[in-house]
């Protein structure tokens, strides 16, 4: 070996060196800033998940700022590649992908012989409008097509950087509806007997479609006869709910995300993150209807209990607002819709998780729809944690109170 060789070898061995102190410094120093409580179920495995995905996000942005890749795409690959492995299909389902109106879906259909139409859950995976696949929710869905004797179509809709909003809640409701014009004659499933479903944007997004399609398809098509939302996002106008500040740190959502997510999914001007998190954006003649609807007062006791401080009213910047406004309609944040609105969706199922940001926003929905005189079922995890779901039937990722989660909405799938 002669020395430019060597010299090059060395030098490239220091770069790699490097670059792994680097993304491994980070990464320490953001476990640093993560907060598990000692109730979350499986907290050392948490930890070690958290680890795993802070260390995936850092490397992403390097390669990002060194023009090698987009983070989001680096993410996305390492994660298909190396966290996703689809098994053999099982005996007793089939699986089949297809398109819908030019959106990809999975359909799972159980092949034990059913004595009449079969019922219908057409699922949209979270990943905040910007991760997660089909693929990403095989598992889940598996299982709860199999175990609930249902139909399942999970719905691969497009995702944000490269599409904004309402471009995934546009193919959302186009798979659904192709597949709600064709159940009965092509799939033998009972039309009327369709759910919506999803969790976290995913659920999101399920909850909207309901309120959407409500007020746009009076008499064509049958209404989804129920929506499943797990741990859902529901609303973009108050980022300081007890919930947010008692769990502002735990994996694997923390709530600066919650807003970058939001954003990403409207124009990508991450820059407006700190401004969403401090409620500059609500115009001050729509607090009053929102604070009714986001009234800590409107939580179980229970919620408060691990601490909560009222914030003061932040002062409203228009400029703020009419680069976000969209984020205040209905269609992104459900849970900020009228009473008429809300009095038009469906059946509703529930689950959230004590140690998620988000959980107080599925139980002010749940209130409400009680309120309307609506059907709710809730479910709340009192050891869960956010994403929990995706960690089910994972191999060494699995968590056992994921199980929980899943074989929930088998059991409501079933009432239906």
């Amino acid at each position: 070996m002669d020395i430019a060789t060597a010299i090059l070898i060395i030098g490239f061995a220091a770069l790699v060196a490097a670059f792994l102190l680097l993304v491994i410094g980070l990464v320490y120093s953001e476990l640093m800033n993560s907060d598990i409580p000692r109730g979350v179920a499986n907290s050392g495995k948490l930890h070690m998940v958290h680890g795993l995905f802070v260390g995936l996000a850092i490397a992403g942005r390097i390669l990002h700022r060194l023009g090698i890749c987009h983070q989001v795409n680096f993410i996305r690959w390492f994660v298909a590649c190396f966290l996703t492995r689809l098994r053999p299909v099982p005996a007793g389902l089939r699986v089949k992908d297809l398109k819908f109106s030019e959106v990809p879906v999975r359909l799972y259909q159980p092949t034990a012989v059913c004595g009449g139409l079969r019922r219908g859950l057409v699922y949209f995976h979270g990943g905040g409008w910007v991760l997660g696949s089909i693929d990403s929710v095989d598992e889940v869905c598996r299982h709860i097509a199999k175990e609930s004797e249902t139909t399942v179509v999970s719905v691969g809709y497009r995702l944000a950087p490269e599409h904004r909003y309402p471009a995934q809640l546009d193919d959302c409701e186009a798979a659904l509806c192709h597949f709600l014009s064709v159940a009965e004659a092509e799939f033998g499933v009972d039309a009327n007997r369709v759910a919506v479903g999803g969790d976290s944007t995913g659920a999101n997004m399920a909850a909207a479609l309901c309120q959407r399609l409500a007020r746009t398809q009076v008499g064509r098509l049958p209404l989804p006869c129920a929506q499943v939302l797990v741990y859902p996002t529901l609303q973009m106008a108050d980022f300081n709910l007890p919930s947010y500040q008692q769990n502002h740190a735990v994996p694997v959502l923390f709530r600066g995300r919650v807003a970058f997510y939001f954003l990403q999914y409207l124009n990508g001007d991450v820059s407006l993150c700190q401004d969403l998190l401090e409620g500059i954006h609500v115009p001050t003649e729509l607090k009053p209807s929102y604070k009714e609807w986001l009234s800590p007062s409107n939580l179980p006791p229970e919620c408060v209990a691990r601490g909560f401080s009222e914030r003061p009213a932040a002062e409203y910047d228009g400029e703020v607002y009419h680069a976000v406004k969209a984020g205040l309609e209905h269609e992104v944040s459900p849970l900020l819709a009228d009473d008429a609105v809300i009095q038009k969706t469906p059946p509703t199922f529930i689950l959230t998780c004590e140690y998620d940001v988000l959980r107080d926003e599925g139980i002010l929905y749940r209130k409400r729809l009680l309120d309307l005189k609506k059907d709710v079922t809730w479910r709340h995890v009192a050891d869960g944690f956010h994403g929990m779901m995706n960690f089910f039937n994972h191999s060494w990722l699995t968590f056992p109170s994921a199980a929980y989660v899943v074989d929930s909405v088998v059991d409501y799938m079933r009432t239906l």
